[in-house]
């Protein structure tokens, strides 16, 4: 096997990049929509309901992220996921937002106890 070789410095700096660019609402409802099929911009617009400005500068900084790619199509451009695999991200988050739910629910519950 294989030995495991940490990873540089640079490496952590990409990733903290790329959880930069997820770390946004907005961003995240449209890598979500996306992750059902592309959308064009007015979609991603309506979706998030903010103006078109702000939406366009969300998905600009998800494309030089390297999570959403584009294709002009005429005058509408379309997005889609460029690294499907973010969704699986995603689902890390929820368990990680279930699991503190539940510890939050356990203390609150101890506090009841002790309070009694």
């Amino acid at each position: 096997m294989k030995p495991l070789i940490a990873p540089s410095r640079e490496r952590f700096e990409e990733r903290a990049a790329i959880m930069k660019a997820l770390a946004h609402p907005s961003r995240l409802m449209m890598i979500h929509e996306l992750g059902h099929g592309e959308r064009c911009v007015n979609e991603l617009t309506e979706l998030v309901g903010s103006d078109m400005s702000t939406v366009s500068k969300h998905l600009l900084i998800l494309k030089k992220n390297g999570i959403v790619q584009d294709e002009k199509r005429g005058k509408q451009v379309y997005y889609k996921l460029r690294t499907p695999c973010v969704l699986n991200f995603f689902n890390c988050m929820e368990s990680m937002i279930y699991a503190n739910k539940s510890v939050s629910q356990h203390s609150a519950g101890e506090t009841a106890k002790q309070k009694a």
